[in-house]
């Protein structure tokens, strides 16, 4: 089993991606701001601090096989400095809760240059396009960047996902959409069997 740092344990996301890969026997360091959030559990260890701050991040990293980034991208840590602290901390992977913001609803289009793309939620999407770009220019780290489907909110774990590249997915209804259980299975699977070096994916139904 890996030993795995979520960086934003407290958050929707990482909270249930923690809960997956507990499930599955990992040992996990889950760092935030504040983890008096996340509570004890066997196989996790809390460690508080700002995931922004390279020369703290940096200790915490070391001796870990992979680390995840599940923070916002508007005021959280950017992509410099995830990959600075895995370089710098020896940590081989680094995979990254994405947005669909980025995703393409044609091609040479994405869905956050759309006029339908709401407002509220513009700043985080142009972040997450900013974050993946600064990857994809990246040459020697080990990076994932895994988008959800447009609706990404908690729901059951049902087990049933599908793939896609750098197209939004919908189902036969148009409904793009996967639960965060759900995409936190996609997330595990793809930590024991990786499957997309230095690629962008999108998880869907």
């Amino acid at each position: 089993m890996s030993h795995i740092a979520i960086l934003g344990i407290t958050g929707r996301a990482g909270s249930r991606i923690a809960t997956e890969l507990l499930q599955r026997g990992h040992t996990l360091t889950g760092i935030a701001r504040n983890t008096a959030k996340a509570g004890a559990r066997p196989g996790l260890s809390l460690k508080q601090a700002d995931a922004t701050q390279l020369d703290a991040l940096v200790p915490l990293l070391r001796g870990h096989d992979a680390v995840i980034s599940a923070t916002h991208f508007a005021g959280g840590i950017d992509a410099a400095t995830a990959i600075a602290a895995a370089k710098r901390a020896d940590v081989p992977r680094l995979l990254v809760v994405g947005g669909a913001g980025s995703l393409e609803i044609a091609p040479g289009r994405a869905l956050v240059d759309t006029p339908e793309f709401p407002e509220a939620y513009k700043a985080e999407a142009l972040a997450g396009r900013a974050f993946l770009e600064a990857l994809r220019a990246e040459k020697e780290l080990d990076w994932t960047f895994i988008s959800p489907s447009a609706l990404f909110e908690p729901g059951p774990r049902t087990g049933s996902y599908r793939l896609g590249g750098n197209q939004l997915l919908a189902d036969a209804q148009g409904k793009s959409w996967i639960s965060m259980e759900d995409y936190a299975i996609a997330m595990a699977d793809e930590i024991e069997r990786p499957e997309h070096p230095r690629q962008r994916f999108t998880v869907g139904y």
